[in-house]
């Protein structure tokens, strides 16, 4: 997978937020040792999606920020995993500031003396968990033409004179691989003054308009719930009569901002996250009267034609258009897997066709290892390196991560499994995400289930929506001991008819 870098982005700087993954409970449970951002979606550890999306924009002053608990984990994989080792050059930076815990809100971070001190220049914040195919150059091309000051293009002090305004992603979740209950946001945008030149094919400036408006549903509805209704300021209709009102979009949490957004939210230590206080209270004070004075913020919002010391949104085209996703639930790191399975490989398309920035290089890296007699969907599955599958086997949109062992027989279709999961002859997987090194024994009948790494689920279980976690010590252990303990649990177990598909016949937790 080539990794060229685009013309050098000066001075621009990337902040890559690594987050504790509560949403992820199955496979984070120890975040120290498994954070979030090395779980694999479609076979890359996540935090490779946002790196590759900066180099792509030609940045390389890249700063993974995590708490302290994480560092070693993170230090470890950036040297040693083959996806995040292949990178270009300079490596990313880690920061582990001391007082970052999993509670630490995004804002709260970014007053961090630690993050405070590393901020230079103009810079881009991204999550840990985003897979985004969009043009990264025409992302930063669209916010220097519509945003960027010509002082600061020109080096000048940030702090003085008229400002820059900042640039921010939202998406459509109304797709053909939506995800029921997925997360949105409710925003208003406004039209951009047009302009007198017509854009450039592929450019990203007819998508991109001014955000007045932005709360995550969630709170809109705690809103309408206390207000018994949805009000609207008369502020808002005088100034702007030509509001867009957006349901089904999503924060990406990709944005663009000016070296100045650094200390408006050191002053505003109200502000707590940075999609919901910074950019909602940012977005407001362009039309709310008053508002801009009691944030900081006369002397940076000028005007309502003064588009430049605005938040933008940007809202690319999702038909046949770019992937752009947020993956930060295990339905989502399952779907957006088997979606980027389809994507065509190099070997398919050739070393001079356009490819997708996320194509691997083969869709079965070790075809050695496949047996006679087996169905494996190149369209839409992948199958990582070391992988070994025995005869009378079928694979159907699958993502099957690194050194897996397939047993005679066994049937997965549409599922997720991470490195160094062993599958028993005869299983048959539906919708499954399967955590690295689980053992799934002989027999097992798994519908949407999700089983954590290191577990190993015994022989015949039939289960269906389950979330198979371990509680005290029902990890799947490779030294003999293990094996003789496990065998002198199983004969007790089956004296007292307790048998009910784990290793210590206790049930599965349920989130």
């Amino acid at each position: 997978m080539p990794h060229a870098i685009s013309h050098a982005t000066p001075g621009l700087q990337a902040l890559i937020l690594c987050g504790p993954g509560s949403s992820f409970p199955t496979f984070t449970a120890n975040p120290d040792e498994n954070p979030k951002a090395l779980l694999p979606i479609a076979n890359r550890p996540m935090v490779w999606y946002p790196l590759e999306f900066c180099y792509r924009a030609g940045i390389t002053n890249i700063t993974l920020v995590c708490p302290p608990s994480a560092a070693n984990a993170i230090t470890t994989a950036l040297n040693t995993n083959p996806f995040l080792t292949s990178l270009p050059y300079p490596r990313p930076n880690l920061l582990a500031p001391k007082d970052l815990d999993n509670n630490t809100g995004t804002a709260e971070l970014l007053r961090l003396p630690e993050l405070q001190e590393a901020v230079k220049s103009d810079f881009l914040v991204l999550p840990c968990d985003l897979v985004c195919e969009l043009s990264a150059d025409k992302l930063l091309q669209a916010w220097m033409v519509r945003s960027a000051s010509l002082d600061d293009l020109l080096g000048g002090d940030a702090g003085q004179g008229r400002r820059s305004g900042g640039l921010g992603v939202w998406y459509e979740t109304r797709t053909p691989t939506r995800i029921k209950g997925e997360e949105t946001d409710f925003v208003a945008t406004v039209p951009l003054p047009p302009s007198a030149d017509l854009p450039a094919k592929g450019s990203l400036f007819p998508h991109i308009s001014k955000l007045v408006y932005s709360i995550p549903t969630d709170s809109l509805k705690d809103l309408l719930e206390d207000k018994k209704g949805f009000p609207i300021r008369h502020a808002l209709i005088r100034q702007h009569p030509r509001v867009r009102m957006l349901t089904t979009h999503r924060d990406a949490h990709l944005y663009i901002f000016p070296h100045w957004v650094m200390q408006f939210i050191k002053e505003n230590d109200r502000l707590e996250s940075i999609g919901e206080d910074v950019i909602g209270w940012w977005a407001k004070a362009g039309w709310q009267k008053g508002l801009s004075a009691k944030l900081g913020l006369d002397g940076v919002l000028r005007g309502p034609g003064e588009d430049s010391d605005s938040e933008h949104a940007a809202e690319p085209p999702t038909k046949d258009g770019p992937i752009i996703r947020r993956v930060d639930t295990a339905q989502l790191l399952l779907n957006v897997s088997l979606q980027l399975a389809k994507l065509p490989s190099l070997e398919e398309t050739g070393p001079d066709a356009p490819a997708s920035p996320f194509s691997h290089a083969r869709k079965i890296a070790y075809p050695e290892g496949v047996k006679p007699r087996t169905t494996i969907t190149k369209a839409d599955s992948l199958v990582a390196d070391n992988v070994t599958v025995e005869e009378k086997t079928s694979i159907k949109e699958c993502v099957i991560g690194a050194g897996c062992q397939i047993g005679e027989g066994a049937k997965l279709s549409q599922c997720l499994l991470m490195d160094g999961v062993v599958v028993g002859r005869n299983c048959k997987l539906t919708r499954c995400v399967v955590g690295k090194r689980a053992e799934i024994g002989e027999g097992c009948v798994l519908t949407e289930c999700e089983v954590q790494e290191n577990l190993l689920v015994e022989a015949k279980t039939e289960a269906k929506d389950e979330k198979f976690m371990s509680s005290s010590g029902l990890e799947a252990v490779d030294d003999d001991d293990g094996e003789e303990e496990e065998e002198e649990e199983e004969e007790e177990e089956e004296e007292e008819d307790g048998h009910d598909g784990y290793q210590d016949g206790g049930e599965s937790d349920k989130e």
